[in-house]
Formats: structure tokens, C-alpha cells, sequence
């Protein structure tokens, strides 16, 4: 047998026995689809089985009682299907089960969204935020969240900068180019360093609300909201921006796409009110925080440092280099759906 038909058939192999704790036919088969997960087949319904190994039983357990909670308020969440006895994480010789519902629909980019559901996909970002305030205990208020300081992005900068090679190539000139580039926009900005700690909001956060982790339906609706590891706490205001930068990034020279930034944020405030100051807050936040990380720089341009090398991609670079061009648009944009309707606007026309 072939070394990797014979890999295969075994990853396969080895759910077989936890799969008998759950309640399904006979028949059902798991067939290999990556590391650590398998689509298992039963019939006419087709479910994911995922392993943990050495499992947090009580932090998965957790977010296992989430995700059903926010299932049962009707949001396009997977909740685990319990075992045989209830419990929805299967212990099996030391690696940890869970079986969920197969996630139905495809993967959108967000531009590829019109303005109307830009409009209800931060609408349930915001729905996603309630029903976690109501089914979550409460999380305390006052929060600092540490400022990357300029003056260590500048040292940073200047050490990847003795290391850029002397060669004399269009790459070594480029990567000297941004990185220069970079430390003089820290210069010019270094006095809009935000402060160390603002009022905002805290909740429980989803911590990862960005176009991998959704599915949408033949209508466009969204299915299914996947990546529920990465929850959280925080700024809810935080998670909107941020949200709204991995979904609307159009990752080139453009930067956001401002109009379905501002349906985004109209969404989620008509589900979750915040306020103009504090989205406005975390949106220059956000703008910082991408301003003092270098490490896009440094993977794409400086050799032999990052796991993704030179050929990563220069998105968020161009985004830092964008949003600062752009700041007082960009931080309007993010304020405007927190005044007045506009008159006219192509996101609502």
C-alpha cells in the first residue's frame, strides 16, 4: 500500500472509537479532511469531529456552553452535539472529541458584500455581542490595554535596517525603502500615541470575527460564524474596528473601503449601541497598534526572519502606510453611523 494512502486510511482509523459514544447509525464513516478533524458521514448528515490533544477540559467544556447558549438564541452558531450521558468533549486515550454540525454555505470576502449585508453582518456582530453579554458572566470594567511605544518600533526598525544586505539588489533597495518609509511615518506621528487605558466597554469578545471564519448561504445570509477558540474579552468597540479592518481591507494601496466600513458599524449599532467615542477610540487605537508592528515589514522584506519569508504578503504594510495617510477620514468614518444619517450616502441610496 502507498505510504500515503496508507497515512490516510489511518488518520481515518482513529476516530472510530470515539465516534461510538455519540448517538449516530452504524454507518457513519469518518473520512480525513485535515489534521486533528474529520467530516463523518451518517446518512443524509454530515458532521465535523474534532480532536484536542492534552485538553483544557474545562476552558473547551466552557466554550462548548457558549456556543450552545448563543445556538439556542438563534445566531447562526454550531453547538457541539452532546454524547451519549450529555457531555459534549470525549476523552479518548488522552486526546479530547468534540462533534459538531458540518458547516454548511461558502467563504465571502468582504468587499465582495453589498452595503446592505456589510450592514447585517455588523448587525450580527452586534447580535453576537448581547446574547454573549447574557450568556456569559460579567466581566470587570476597567481594563489598560498596554500602547505599543513608537521609540521601540523605531529601535526595531533601525536594527532590521543594519541587517538589510549591501548587495546592491531592486530587493534590498525595496526593503530599505519601506522600512525608512515606516520610520518616518512613526516620526511624523509620534504624538498621536493613544493613551494606556480608555473608557469603553468590556465584553466577551469572539476574537476572531473576520471572512475565514464565516459562511454565507445562496442569499447571502450568513450560516454559520466558526472560530470560536479565540474567545475572548476586551473592548467590545475594539472587536468592531478591527473586525471591520480584516473584512474591508482591500490589502493594496487603497486601504479600507470606507462606505462598507460605515454600513458595518451602522449594523452593529443598531444591535449593540456604543458610542461615537469609543468606536472612534478604538478605531485610532487600531490604527497604533498597525503603525508599531513591524513584523509584516519584517516577513516580507528581511530574509531568513518569519516563519512566512519574503513572500508574505504586504497588506497590512500598506494598510499602516494607508491608514495614516487617511487617519481623520478614516476615524470620521468610523464615528459617522453614531451621528445623524447622512442625507445621501451610496452605502444606503
Amino acid at each position: 500500500m502507498p505510504e500515503s494512502q496508507s497515512a490516510s486510511t489511518t488518520e481515518a482509523a482513529e476516530p472510530a472509537r470515539p465516534l461510538r459514544r455519540w448517538a449516530l447509525p452504524a454507518s457513519a464513516a469518518p473520512v480525513a479532511v485535515g489534521a486533528g478533524t474529520w467530516r463523518v458521514e451518517a446518512g443524509p448528515h454530515a458532521f465535523l469531529l474534532r480532536a484536542y490533544p492534552a485538553p483544557d477540559r474545562r476552558a473547551i467544556v466552557a466554550r462548548h456552553g457558549v456556543a450552545a447558549a448563543l445556538d439556542g438564541a438563534g445566531l447562526p452558531v454550531l453547538a457541539p452535539v452532546p454524547a451519549r450521558g450529555g457531555r459534549t468533549l470525549v476523552v479518548s486515550g488522552g486526546t479530547g472529541y468534540a462533534l459538531f454540525p458540518w458547516a454548511t454555505g461558502r467563504r465571502r470576502g468582504g468587499l465582495e458584500l453589498t452595503y446592505a449585508q456589510c450592514d447585517a453582518l455588523g448587525s450580527l456582530l452586534g447580535a453576537l455581542h448581547a446574547a454573549l453579554d447574557a450568556h456569559t458572566p460579567p466581566v470587570q470594567q476597567a481594563m489598560i490595554v498596554p500602547t505599543p511605544r513608537a521609540a521601540d518600533a523605531v529601535a526595531e526598525i533601525d536594527r532590521l535596517l543594519a541587517a538589510v544586505p549591501g548587495d546592491g539588489t531592486d530587493f534590498a533597495a525595496l526593503t530599505g525603502r519601506r522600512l525608512a518609509e515606516r520610520r518616518a511615518l512613526l516620526a511624523e506621528f509620534a504624538d498621536h500615541q493613544p493613551p494606556e487605558s480608555d473608557t469603553s466597554v468590556v465584553g466577551h469578545l469572539h476574537g476572531a470575527f473576520h471572512a475565514g471564519n464565516l459562511r454565507y448561504g445562496g442569499a447571502g445570509n450568513v450560516t454559520a460564524v466558526l472560530g470560536w477558540d479565540a474567545l475572548t474579552t476586551g473592548p467590545v468597540a475594539g472587536e468592531v474596528v478591527r473586525a471591520a479592518a480584516a473584512l474591508f481591507a482591500t490589502g493594496d494601496e487603497r486601504g479600507l473601503d470606507l462606505e462598507r466600513v460605515r454600513a458595518f458599524v451602522r449594523g452593529h449599532r443598531s444591535a449593540f449601541p456604543l458610542d461615537a467615542e469609543q468606536v472612534q477610540g478604538a478605531a485610532h487605537r487600531a490604527w497604533w497598534e498597525r503603525l508599531c508592528d513591524v513584523a509584516p515589514l519584517r516577513h516580507r522584506y528581511v530574509a531568513g526572519e518569519g516563519a512566512a519569508g519574503a513572500g508574505a504578503p504586504a497588506g497590512e504594510a500598506a494598510l499602516a502606510a494607508w491608514w495614516s495617510a487617511h487617519l481623520d477620514a478614516t476615524l470620521e468614518a468610523f464615528a459617522e453611523p453614531y451621528s445623524e444619517r447622512p442625507a445621501e450616502s451610496p452605502a444606503y441610496g
